[in-house]
């Protein structure tokens, strides 16, 4: 066994409580750290030799621990320990045994190897085993980077189309990205896959958590990873696993870089963070950062019983929503990737946890007032998953003005439609309209609703079609993991199959799903890969494959590039075309009548008479048409102008058969372009004409989609 080499008794300048964290000014470097229970705080410098040099930090003012230390800088690797009361049932921790993590570390090198000195398992005490070498160190970094003339894309929010990407899966087997580069920040910088997302059509990459995670002890042990990363213990520190140019601070130069890049190509960056818990878990995890520094400062605790954890993630904690400091940690958080990293907004995990100020979900808690006022976050994109797993976590539609929100009543209402259930025709069309019914009553517009069919938590679009059951056995939890009740149908054989009818209709079924995410009124969001058919082979849980279950392979078939073609056309024809992609809601007035112009919105029975209260009743309804107005969009341009645009005819039809529907009389227009049929292998038709009221066959299981140019566009030349 190696001996570590300690000095102690360094002295420190007395330096400032503020900022916290460890901040370098070019002659030295400012270290801070919140601990309202430490007794004693000491700085652990560690050399590149191994030694570790204790700093006593003797100045504290509001309960921030700090000093000053001339000639350390960027590169300098540093813990701490904290000297404190071991009181779990009073929900104290401290254990100056464990070499800490700065929680406002801006960069860190290592990884946690599951060694038992990182845990408290001890009934008698404090576990005295030192968990120095089993841990990861903070390091100080430079903030200096050229960003040249970077600019924020700032894409109005109509015209946003979201790509979920994860950092390693998108770039780790691309051939056109060099070996040494895939699976990092600079790999998805890469030219090759830059030219992927813009000919795409995307606007915006919302990454996977990219904050420093860590992987779980019990993953470790099945030889598994975190492959996900929704297990945060950095919230400022970008993931050094995914650095292509050294862990020394390297990665913040390589992150800036990467967004550097995709901003000069139009796309803007959002990260998806998880604030609402921590990578220690509850009393049986280890001990990392925050439970040592001050656990019941950052953790909920549960009331009366101050030895556990409060859980509402099913992580095994959840952060303190109402301490100053815990709030302060996540705003400071929050503007330093705005304000130093350049991101465009961000995608908030299990978002409901954090309105938990007490037990309750509350809309209005002091985490959602500071979003509110601050200057900085409230200007850019904030996305809410609006549900966690406790009591009344479940918000859909409750959150404030300012947010948009993932929704998952429109992705199950969107799944159910396809796979033909009964009773869900008029559930569909409030989602495909931009779901008014769950936004609109508090003032809210179609952009509070991201809509997506699929995201990386569950199957894959091409899985969507493949499998009606989760296949997770790779997981090493005997299939017992991951959602069972996933809206999903296999076509007709569970997985790989040869079976031509099937195989068709598994293509034909993507074709309508992309369709209707791109054809709805919100903000869609694509799954990375689902582009190009990807497949994780029925896994709906892949949070722990490291492999190539999760990553993309871009070996394409034909078919594959024929998706991807299909997809590409979709956002163009969305991006052309404002009736599409509306910033306000259609009005509600849906009835036609002789002596007035046509509404914004017309909901069509397949014999083109206007859908009635009885036929939205019906079960067995599958087929619909929606008139999509162009010449009364409300809303003006940017300068005031009235948008005018084509108008749209889209027939749907989620029926095992085909459904001959008879297009509207020349009130609607008289002749119509078929621009899109899910049925045709291309999805794509050659423009042929149809008249006024013709009969036009809607394919099983598809869609079609007609224009014709605007009346009042015509009127002007």
């Amino acid at each position: 066994m190696t001996r570590r080499q300690t000095r102690t008794g360094v002295p420190a300048w007395s330096g400032r409580p503020y900022p916290l964290g460890a901040a370098y000014d070019g002659e030295g470097t400012n270290f801070a750290l919140f601990s309202e229970v430490a007794e004693r705080v000491e700085l652990v410098l560690v050399d590149d030799d191994g030694t570790h040099t204790r700093v006593p930090l003797n100045e504290v003012d509001g309960f921030v621990w700090h000093g000053y230390l001339p000639g350390v800088g960027p590169g300098q690797r540093y813990g701490y320990r904290v000297h404190g009361p071991w009181a779990p049932a009073a929900g104290h921790r401290c254990n100056p045994a464990k070499l800490l993590l700065d929680p406002y570390a801006r960069a860190v090198e290592g990884q946690i190897d599951n060694h038992p000195s990182l845990y408290e398992r001890n009934p008698d005490g404090p576990d005295p085993a030192d968990s120095a070498g089993h841990t990861m160190l903070g390091v100080v970094t430079d903030p200096a980077f050229d960003w040249g003339e970077d600019t924020r894309p700032c894409r109005p929010y109509a015209d946003t189309v979201i790509y979920e990407a994860h950092v390693k899966g998108m770039t780790r087997t691309h051939p056109q990205v060099p070996e040494e580069l895939r699976g990092t920040y600079a790999g998805l910088a890469h030219p090759a896959v830059v030219e992927h997302l813009t000919s795409l059509g995307v606007t915006a990459v919302e990454l996977m958590p990219v904050h420093q995670f860590v992987h779980d002890g019990v993953l470790h042990d099945r030889g598994l990873a975190n492959y996900w990363g929704y297990n945060t213990i950095g919230f400022f520190a970008p993931h050094n696993g995914y650095a292509a140019h050294g862990t020394r601070g390297g990665q913040v130069a390589e992150f800036k870089q990467m967004v550097k890049t995709l901003h000069a190509a139009g796309l803007e960056v959002i990260l998806d963070v998880v604030y609402n818990h921590t990578a220690e878990g509850n009393e049986m995890g280890p001990t990392l950062s925050f439970r040592g520094i001050d656990n019941s400062s950052y953790y909920r605790l549960v009331d009366g019983d101050w030895e556990h954890y409060y859980d509402t993630t099913g992580t095994g904690n959840s952060l303190l929503m109402r301490h100053p400091y815990v709030l302060q940690l996540i705003m400071d958080s929050l503007r330093y990737w705005v304000t130093e990293m350049h991101v465009d907004g961000f995608r908030f995990d299990l978002a409901a946890t954090l309105a938990r100020q007490f037990h309750e979900v509350d809309r209005l808690s002091a985490f959602f007032d500071l979003i509110q006022q601050d200057p900085v976050i409230s200007r850019v994109k904030l996305i809410a998953e609006p549900w966690d797993v406790g009591e009344g976590g479940y918000q859909v539609g409750n959150f404030p003005p300012l947010w948009s929100e993932w929704n998952g009543m429109y992705r199950d209402a969107v799944r159910d439609f396809w796979r033909g259930e009964d009773h869900t025709l008029g559930e569909f069309a409030s989602r495909l309209t931009g779901s008014s019914d769950l936004y609109q009553h508090s003032r809210r517009r179609p952009r509070a609703s991201v809509n997506f069919v699929t995201a990386h938590d569950g199957f894959t679009l091409r899985d969507l079609v493949s499998y009606n059951d989760k296949h997770n056995e790779d997981n090493g939890e005997d299939n017992q993991d991951g959602e069972s009740t996933n809206r999903s149908w296999n076509c007709g054989a569970e997985g790989a199959t040869r079976d031509p009818a099937v195989l068709e209709l598994r293509t034909r079924q993507q074709r309508n799903f992309l369709a209707t995410l791109l054809l709805s009124q919100g903000i869609p969001m694509l799954s990375h890969g689902d582009e190009l058919g990807r497949t994780q082979g029925g896994n709906n849980n892949a949070y722990c494959q490291d492999n190539d279950i999760s990553w993309i392979d871009w070996r394409l078939t034909e078919e594959q590039r024929d998706l991807l073609e299909f997809t590409r056309y979709l956002i163009r024809l969305r991006t052309g075309h404002p009736v599409l992609r509306r910033r306000r809601f259609f009005r509600g007035e849906t009835l036609t009548r002789a002596d007035q112009p046509l509404p914004d919105l017309v909901w069509l029975a397949p014999d083109a008479v206007e859908m009635t209260d009885d036929d939205w009743q019906r079960g067995d309804a599958h087929s619909v048409g929606v008139f999509l107005n162009g010449d009364a969009i409300a809303e003006p341009d940017p300068w005031g102008r009235p948008v005018v645009d084509d108008s749209f005819l889209l027939l749907l039809n989620s029926h095992w058969e085909p459904v001959g529907f008879r297009l509207p009389g020349a009130s609607y227009g008289e002749r119509w372009t078929a621009l899109i049929d899910t049925a045709d292998p291309e999805g794509t038709p050659d423009e042929a004409e149809h008249k006024a009221g013709a009969g036009l066959t809607v394919g099983a299981r598809s869609l079609v989609l007609l224009s014709r140019p605007s009346r009042a566009a015509r009127g002007k030349e």
